[in-house]
């Protein structure tokens, strides 16, 4: 499966009508375009349907596909900052025009030369800005389909035509005793509310990151290649499986590969979650995307491209985030037959009409059907009401980047909880310190000098001394030839006897027996050591956020599942579960763990919040019906997320599934609204009231238009009031 950018999408059944042109071209199996993320994912019989052959059949629809790597995310984003500014500026230009057009079609239309002066204040904004609408339903027209671009199209074309032809042509009715209205506000008001929905669908994509440009951008753009034992800076796209890297404190490894020489404490928190760094030496495998936090390596590249562990990670994202949602199919249905239907009817009234030997009054009721009948409430209905219920959510510490997840959260079955930086603070604490029976009597004297050995270290769990409540009273001591000792601990000399803090490894090393000490614990135990012995067994744990049991107890009151997923290890994650409550956990798993265990319960028809802060989560939140971040975790997830806790806190989790009630309400309300006008006032524009006298002519139907965009934008701003 091959994911691409496709640009020039304006609405649902254009997404529609790429899909069934691309569909059709030779050796393409399976299509599915994403409206909401502008991406398709094509599936092909072999290599030799490219890019190319597949732009070669959307040229005509005016659409084209683009490559997604780290060059043409730049690219894409100058393409839609420019096509932003564009809208932007059609928006403004058409609003400086339709100002006064509306002012003196309602108010002023006896003035001299009115007809003329809204004749030359509609056509600027009919050829410039409204020229996308134009565009579009030709292209759409040339393949024989139909969308809203295509509705806005014909009822602003046929209102500003016919408005034009009667003000420079006005005997041609006057002939025939009729009153040869304008309806120039219709056109050009109408593109003016159409457009701002469009500036405030695209003002809302712009305030979502790319999740797969941060997987990305991970890798760094150059290396230190070793050739015949010379280190040289080179492009990592120069970079081959067999080639030996130099690895440094603090460097990304670039690609997947093999220690060859040295060890390195290894932050892999976005595979595992982990918040403590991982000790990898010679033979040892690393991944794309990691980082060093201590010591140097040589590596051995031996996976390169989509190969990657960090690869593969980017493929599951883009695979989530193109599954189809709810909305979009609602939108793809009401597109499909709402816009024919309407150019139907409107057909139908004219031809009637004429067949009873009235065609000015088939003209007249079939350009009110296709205004009355304009889709620009309905393209406000959502935008509106997802920018006021964002904005309110905002002020509560909830981000809602995707609207697509306001229909799921209120839908929640199952609530997967990330351990670290989600329940847990993401921050080593010390839990326990058992002094040796040999030390009893000295703890004041030994715990000055453990604090000043780990007070020359720079290793995380050397900072969780320094954090511990009580350590700012010791008192520091002098540390002669401190050593750092990389995956092992640390070791140096106080008042001329040596001490170590480190793991069983290197208490092995230091001939130090650490068995009788490991039957009373569990694993995962540093140990602080003299030349006499064993002094202490230190035990570390990631710090519960305060509010997490609360926030775990609310939702299983409320009837949700709650699961906790994480990548450390079994003794963490069980410490973690019992302190929370929660009775469902899996330990040691990696990102396709995580995926996979959301997509099970999908496959369940169960309704899945995945919450979590590490790049490790980012396929699982992409995946999830509702993905959850925390706005403190990497850029990746949050990217990935549908939703993002600015305060970090859980006990939001409920506000969200309240919020995105009352938003949905609002939407459904607007729908409705949208609709309503039209469903009510089709019969009345197609003209079933003309043999009473009642005609509804384009201006009323305009403005019923406006009424019904109005009711929709005051009724979103009623999500203020909670």
């Amino acid at each position: 499966m091959q994911i691409y950018n496709i640009e020039g999408l304006s609405c649902a059944a254009c997404a529609s009508s790429a899909q069934k042109v691309l569909s059709r071209r030779k050796g393409v199996t399976s299509v599915r375009v994403n409206y909401a993320t502008k991406t398709t994912a094509v599936e092909t019989e072999d290599a030799t349907v490219d890019i190319n052959f597949l732009n070669e059949g959307l040229q005509k629809l005016g659409f084209k596909l683009f490559p997604k790597n780290k060059d043409s995310y730049l690219l894409r984003k100058e393409r839609e900052q420019a096509a932003f500014l564009k809208l932007k500026k059609q928006l403004f230009f058409a609003a400086l025009f339709g100002f006064p057009l509306f002012l003196i079609a309602m108010f002023f239309s006896q003035i001299p030369f009115a007809n003329y002066i809204m004749f030359g204040l509609t056509l600027p904004v009919i050829l410039w800005s409204g020229s996308r609408f134009y565009i579009s339903a030709f292209n759409q027209l040339s393949i024989l389909k139909v969308n809203m671009d295509s509705l806005i199209a014909l009822g602003t074309g046929a209102a500003f035509l016919f408005s034009s032809f009667n003000t420079f042509f006005p005997s041609v009715l006057l002939s025939r005793g009729i009153q040869p209205h304008v309806y120039f506000e219709a056109a050009g008001v109408l593109i003016v509310f159409v457009l701002l929905g469009k500036f405030l669908e695209a003002k809302a994509g712009k305030q979502t990151s790319s999740a797969i440009e941060e997987l990305i951008s991970l890798q760094p753009d150059t290396v230190q290649l070793l050739e015949d034992g010379i280190e040289k800076s080179m492009p990592l796209s120069v970079v081959s499986e067999g080639d030996h890297l130099k690895i440094r404190p603090g460097d990304c490894i670039p690609l997947d590969a093999q220690i060859m020489e040295g060890t390195a404490e290894i932050d892999e928190s976005m595979l595992s979650g982990e918040v403590y760094p991982v000790s990898r030496s010679e033979g040892q495998q690393v991944c794309a995307g990691t980082i060093t936090v201590q010591g140097s390596l040589i590596i051995k590249v031996t996976a390169i491209g989509e190969d990657t562990v960090l690869s593969q990670i980017i493929k599951m994202v883009e695979e989530a985030q193109n599954s189809q949602i709810p909305v979009q199919k609602t939108v793809d249905k009401i597109a499909s037959v709402f816009v024919p239907l309407v150019i139907l009817i409107s057909l139908i009234t004219f031809s009637v009409w004429f067949s009873l030997g009235l065609p000015t009054v088939g003209f007249v009721t079939a350009i009110a059907v296709l205004v009355v009948a304009c889709p620009c409430a309905l393209g406000l209905a959502t935008p509106t009401a997802i920018m006021t219920g964002i904005g309110q959510a905002a002020k509560k510490g909830i981000l809602i980047s995707n609207a697509a997840a306001i229909e799921k959260s209120a839908k929640i079955d199952i609530v997967i909880l990330d351990k670290t930086g989600t329940i847990t603070e993401g921050l080593p604490e010390i839990s326990s310190l058992i002094w040796q029976k040999e030390a009893l009597g000295e703890e004041e004297k030994l715990q000055n000098i453990l604090l000043s050995l780990e007070n020359e270290s720079e290793h995380p769990l050397a900072k969780a001394f320094l954090r511990k409540p009580g350590n700012s009273m010791l008192k520091m001591l002098n540390v002669n030839r401190f050593q750092n000792h990389p995956g092992k601990g640390i070791s140096g000399i106080i008042d001329g006897e040596k001490y170590w803090v480190g793991n069983e490894k290197m208490m092995t090393e230091a001939n130090l027996t650490t068995q009788k000490n490991v039957e009373k614990t569990k694993s995962g135990i540093t140990y602080f050591a003299s030349e006499k012995g064993i002094i202490a067994l230190i035990k570390f744990n990631d710090a519960i956020k305060k509010s997490s049991r609360k926030a775990v107890e609310s939702l299983q009151k409320s009837g949700k599942v709650v699961y906790m997923l994480t990548g450390d290890n079994e003794s963490a994650a069980a410490y973690t579960a019992k302190n929370t409550g929660i009775k469902n956990y899996q330990s040691g798993l990696m990102p396709e763990d995580k995926i996979a265990f959301v997509k099970e319960l999908q496959q369940k028809g169960k309704i899945v919040m995945m919450v979590g802060d590490g790049i490790n989560d980012a396929p699982a939140l992409a995946q999830a019906d509702v993905g959850v971040a925390m706005n403190k975790g990497t850029s990746v997830a949050v990217a990935s997320a549908d939703v993002i806790l600015r305060n970090n806190d859980l006990l939001q989790l409920q506000e969200i599934s309240k919020t995105s009630s009352r938003m949905l309400l609002i939407i459904r309300q607007n729908l409705f609204w949208a609709f309503i006008y039209n469903i009510l006032l089709l019969p009345l524009a197609a003209g079933v009231l003309y043999p009473f006298g009642i005609l509804l002519n384009p201006m009323f139907a305009g403005a019923a238009m406006s009424v019904s965009s109005l009711l929709v934008v005051m009724n979103s701003l009623r999500l203020k009031q909670y």
